[in-house]
């Protein structure tokens, strides 16, 4: 603990430079931050490269890691998304007077100071950054070795604003990559207010086994896409494949697919040629596996129960055929990480089932799950997706990054 705590104590005083800036002032910020990234996006790209060499290209993690220009646009453009929605500080919830003249009042204020452990996604540091100062919040960032370069020099630009508009530069701190002292940060319950895990199964189990800081999880993806025997099967075809191979590395991106044993036939002759463009590999059940075979689909497998709620990460993905909804959404319940799940019907009490019963953060009918991401929910960034039922569920990003405060007001009141 001797070894960070001072990054700890001055990520506490910290809190006190950020309170004292404006909702301008944040977006200001915020703003200037934006147009320097823009400005440094060779050098950004230069360091995202040192990291980029020290992984093999074989890694499905890689894709994670790069920022190219087009990324590093986006990221500018996730800033200014953030500075224009509205802080969800010092808002008022409730106002009562009792019979006795108290005020009583609730509003919303800071978490205080947010812990971010994530992995291979140098986003991340400057979507959390973003995110914590918009809300008022100090954030401490340990991101993985995988992308230490990156995410050092990104810190960097960070801090640079925050000295040039005369602020703390602890507001945004990195904490050290090294293994050694993950313990420390997560029982720093003294100077953290939240721990926030983003990344594997194993980082999340590892975080909520051993941390004393409260955690707010974000949950890995196991996604399902359920093909029923009414969809337009065109238009299942190109959820499906964009729901895997548009960038199957993240969290959204589709697992298994579900399809109903009347249309499995006809739909995966569809679906073949989709998947084996971006040279998928399928892992079947014996009935699809027959309908692929036939059809000579070249990256096959037979599945194994280990690849069904496996999240694969990688242009792979798990193929079973079933009885109809009810054996789909068995599937599911046992299967689901409880991220996101699509239903593709043309039947409205189907799909209305299907939204009602699957317990998941986000269910789609006819749609992708690539969707479940902050800023495509107008949510200007995220801190990762929730899976679990308490603060925060889904896109978790700047309307959860606050807690309540109650405010009592009188004028010489005691209790009998």
């Amino acid at each position: 603990m001797e070894a960070i705590e001072s990054q700890l104590i001055n990520a506490k005083k910290a809190r006190y430079s950020i309170a004292s800036l404006s909702d301008e002032g944040k977006s200001v910020l915020l703003h200037r931050l934006a147009a320097l990234i823009r400005d440094k996006s060779p050098q950004i790209i230069a360091e995202n490269l040192k990291d980029l060499r020290k992984m093999p290209d074989t890694d499905p993690k890689k894709d994670r890691l790069l920022l190219n220009a087009d990324r590093i646009s986006g990221l500018a453009n996730s800033l200014i998304d953030v500075a224009a929605l509205p802080d969800p500080t010092n808002q008022l919830i409730s106002s009562k007077e009792m019979d006795n003249g108290l005020l009583i009042q609730k509003k919303t204020v800071a978490l205080g100071v947010v812990g971010v452990i994530y992995e291979s996604r140098p986003n991340v540091t400057i979507d959390v950054a973003a995110l914590c100062i918009r809300s008022g919040n100090v954030c401490l960032l340990r991101g993985g070795q995988d992308a230490y370069h990156t995410n050092l020099f990104l810190l960097s630009l960070i801090q640079q604003v925050l000295l040039e508009s005369g602020l703390d530069q602890n507001i945004v701190q990195q904490l050290p990559a090294d293994r050694k002292y993950i313990l420390d940060i997560l029982q720093a319950e003294k100077y953290i207010d939240v721990i926030i895990p983003r990344g594997s199964n194993e980082l999340i189990s590892f975080v909520r086994k051993n941390a004393l800081v409260p955690v707010i999880e974000t949950g890995a993806g196991v996604c399902h896409t359920y093909v029923a025997s009414s969809a337009k099967l065109p238009i299942a075809a190109e959820v499906v494949q964009n729901a895997k191979v548009s960038r199957p590395s993240v969290c959204n991106a589709l697992d298994t697919v579900l399809v109903d044993q009347s249309v499995a036939a006809d739909f995966l002759k569809l679906l073949a040629p989709l998947l084996s463009a971006h040279e998928v590999e399928v892992f079947a059940d014996q009935s699809a596996f027959s309908i692929l075979k036939a059809i000579g689909y070249p990256h096959l497998s037979v599945a194994t129960t280990a690849d069904f709620g496996r999240e694969f990460l990688d242009y792979k993905c798990s193929i079973k055929t079933v009885e109809n909804i009810n054996e789909a959404l068995d599937h599911i319940s046992e299967f689901s990480s409880k991220h996101s799940e699509a239903i593709i019907t043309e039947n409205t009490e189907e799909a209305t089932q299907f939204l009602e019963e699957v317990d998941a953060a986000v269910v789609y009918w006819n749609a992708s799950t690539r969707f479940t991401d902050g800023q495509m929910f107008g949510l200007g960034a995220e801190i990762g997706i929730s899976t679990q039922k308490l603060h925060a569920r889904g896109p978790f990003a700047l309307e959860k990054l606050v807690t309540e405060k109650w405010i009592v007001k009188g004028d010489g009141q005691i209790r009998n």
